[in-house]
C-alpha cells in the first residue's frame, strides 16, 4: 500500500518499508507566464488601445526594442513597467531564451516595437518561435498599423495584394526585387528607410513605368501627414524631397 510517506513491498526477505517522497513522482503542476504581443501608436499618441494599456499596466516586464525608447513611449502613456527588457537584432538570439525561461516560470510580459505593431519590420520572430516551442501562450493586442491604415485609405477595392516589405539596399538588387515583383501583377506594399524614398520611387519608374499608379503615405497620424496618389513623377512632387516614415502601395496594373 503506497501512503504519502512510505509503501511496503513483499519480498521472499519479508516486507520492507521504503520511505518515497511524492513530490519526486508527482512534480507540482506549474502555470507558464502568457506574452502578449502589444501594438502601441505609429504616430499619434492617442491611437492606442485601452486593452493595450491595461496589459502594459499589469504584466511583469515589458520588451522593447531600446531600453531609452521604450521608457518614452510609457511614460507618455503615464505606463511605469516593473521592469524593462530590450530585445532588438543585435541581442535576440541570446535574449529571446532567458525570456523564455522567465515565461515558463510563470511571468506575464508584453513585447512593444518604437512604433506600431511588433514583428512588423521589427525584432521578435526568435522570441515567438522559442515560446511557442515551449508552449507559451502568444496573445496579441491588435492596434495600430500602418499597413492597414494605407489599405484603408486606398480609392480602389484591394482583393489581393503581396506585401514586398523592404528591398535591398542595393540598387541593382533592389531594381531586380522589383522586376520580379511586376511580374506577378498583383497590388504591392513596400516599406523601406526615410532616406531611400527618392530612390526607390526612381526605380519603381523605371522598372514600372511613368504610368504606373501609387499611393504614398508619409508620416501617418502625425501632423504633417501625407497621403500622396498617382504617378511617380507627380508623388515625388508631392513629397519634395521629405523624409518621413512612409509606406507605399504600387497599384495592379489595368
Amino acid at each position: 500500500m503506497i501512503t504519502q510517506n512510505s509503501r511496503n513491498l513483499k519480498s521472499s526477505f519479508g516486507t520492507m518499508l521504503i520511505p518515497i517522497q511524492l513530490s519526486r513522482i508527482i512534480p507540482l503542476m506549474k502555470t507558464t507566464g502568457t506574452l502578449y504581443i502589444v501594438a502601441t501608436p505609429i504616430g499619434n499618441i492617442d491611437d492606442i488601445t485601452i486593452r493595450a494599456l491595461k496589459v502594459l499596466r499589469t504584466v511583469d516586464a515589458v520588451i522593447c526594442e531600446e531600453r531609452r525608447q521604450g521608457s518614452t513611449l510609457l511614460k507618455k502613456h503615464n505606463v511605469t513597467p516593473k521592469e524593462l527588457i530590450p530585445l532588438n537584432e543585435h541581442n535576440e538570439p541570446m535574449e529571446a531564451q532567458q525570456i523564455v525561461m522567465r515565461l515558463v516560470d510563470g511571468m506575464n510580459m508584453a513585447l512593444i516595437s518604437d512604433a506600431g505593431t511588433p514583428l512588423f519590420a521589427d525584432p521578435g520572430a526568435q522570441l515567438i518561435q522559442q515560446a511557442v516551442t515551449m508552449g507559451i501562450q502568444v496573445v496579441p493586442v491588435p492596434g495600430p498599423s500602418s499597413l492597414m491604415a494605407i489599405l484603408s485609405v486606398l480609392d480602389e477595392s484591394l482583393d489581393q495584394f503581396v506585401y514586398g516589405g523592404f528591398l535591398s539596399r542595393n540598387p541593382n538588387q533592389r531594381r531586380q526585387e522589383l522586376k520580379k515583383l511586376l511580374g506577378l501583377n498583383m497590388a504591392l506594399v513596400l516599406m523601406d528607410t526615410p532616406y531611400r524614398l527618392t530612390a526607390l520611387l526612381d526605380d519603381i519608374e523605371k522598372v514600372f513605368g511613368k504610368n504606373q499608379r501609387l499611393t504614398l503615405a508619409l508620416d501617418l497620424t502625425q501632423p504633417g501627414e501625407l497621403i500622396a496618389r498617382g504617378f511617380p513623377e507627380e508623388v515625388k512632387r508631392a513629397v519634395g524631397g521629405r523624409k518621413g516614415e512612409f509606406i507605399l502601395v504600387i497599384h495592379k496594373k489595368m
